[in-house]
């Protein structure tokens, strides 16, 4: 019932006050006639026929339909995002979904920095405002825009915009490196990066295609028997748009398995997997196909951190969400996470965090306390 309350206000599917809307301009916008509440597609050979309106005034109308189109599903995926994280979000407002790589934040207090391993994913920012920190990048990335990361990376994010009245609202959606790559190359090839240039975050206006898929992969949510046949579908248009989009020329050399970002994600995805054990430097190289000298640079150019410092920020993180959401104690989290020394954990910890393991998770249980207490009142976005 909680996903239904959420998806029944993503105006799509709810109601003929808001599919006539969404319908009539759809239909605009590809060459029909409206009458009424029908929709009367033109035969062929009219529609071929020249437009007596000029070219100018018609492509003016296109643009303000568009934008219209664009505000609405922007307006009805607050409205699911504030609904379905109130129900379920955690701590930090973020919300996790039966939808596989689908996952939506709102927070209404920005709460300091958040420090995590963003997988391949692209996030539709929808109110207010994030900065990411991306090794020396540092970037704000604000409502109306799309944040696309291509790589497995250490990011420390801030929300920077954000209030109870208008909350910091977000809907991110995992890539799928596969369809990435079947999808590239049905498109073609195009030239291939030098190491250097490779990137592994962008930003571009989020179009209405890019929220309109997000919109129907929300709509999932209300109908979870029809995930598995609708999903591929909906994640095969959402990809092909972002090649299509202002970086699709960069996210096809990333999806190029023979490309340096391919070959290094696939040591990144053995540390990920085996961050608790000792990883052989070796292996990782092999795995990518490098020298050791090779991969240790083109390694830190992508990530920022070298493969050490890339298993540690793993075992951190980790260690801080067992202390902050399963009440490890400090020593127990460190050895959980690999940690053979609570010493060097506690130093490693105090060093990223700053401040010690069991101060921090004092500090941040206090936060929210103070928070539960009666900072918030009920509200759409309680649960963040």
């Amino acid at each position: 019932m909680a996903a239904a309350a959420s998806t029944a206000r993503l105006g799509i599917s709810v109601g003929p006050d808001m599919l006539v809307p969404f319908s009539a301009e759809r239909a605009a916008l590809s060459g029909h006639l409206i009458s009424g509440d029908a929709v009367w597609s033109l035969p062929r050979h009219a529609q071929n026929l020249p437009d007596p309106a000029s070219d100018v005034a018609f492509a003016r109308t296109r643009v303000k339909i568009g934008l219209r189109y664009r505000s609405q599903l922007m307006d009805a995926l607050k409205n699911a995002v504030c609904d379905f994280t109130a129900r379920h979000a955690n701590r930090d407002g973020l919300a996790l979904t039966p939808v596989p790589g689908l996952r939506m934040m709102c927070v209404e207090s920005p709460p300091g920095e958040l420090h995590s391993i963003y997988r391949p994913l692209v996030c539709l920012i929808l109110q207010g405002a994030k900065q990411l920190t991306v090794g020396t990048q540092q970037r704000v990335f604000s409502a109306g825009q799309s944040v696309i990361v291509t790589a497995d990376m250490p990011v420390v994010g801030r929300i920077v915009q954000a209030s109870r009245a208008e909350p910091y609202l977000a809907i991110a959606v995992e890539l799928e490196m596969s369809i990435l790559h079947e999808l590239a190359a049905q498109l073609g090839s195009v030239r291939p990066q030098r190491p250097s240039e490779i990137r592994t975050l962008f930003a571009e206006d989020t179009e209405a295609a890019a929220l309109d898929c997000a919109s129907r992969l929300m709509r999932l949510l209300d109908r979870p028997e029809a995930t598995p046949l609708l999903r591929p579908g909906i994640m095969r248009e959402l990809h092909y748009w972002l090649l299509s989009g202002p970086h699709g020329a960069a996210l096809r050399t990333v999806a190029d398995p023979d490309s340096h970002a391919s070959r290094l994600g696939a040591s990144i995805a053995i540390l990920r997997t085996d961050y608790r054990s000792r990883v052989p430097v070796e292996r990782l190289a092999a795995v990518a196909a490098m020298s050791l000298t090779a991969f240790h640079k083109h390694f830190k150019h992508m990530t920022s951190l070298t493969p050490v410092q890339y298993q540690k920020r793993l075992r951190l993180i980790e260690a801080r969400r067992l202390m902050l959401d399963e009440a490890f104690s400090a020593s127990s989290a460190a050895f959980e996470v690999g940690y053979e020394s609570v010493s060097q954990f506690t130093r490693e910890y105090a060093r990223l965090f700053k401040a010690p393991p069991k101060r921090d998770a004092l500090r941040v249980r206090g936060a929210i306390g103070r928070n539960d207490d009666g900072m918030r009142q009920d509200g759409p976005a309680d649960a963040a």
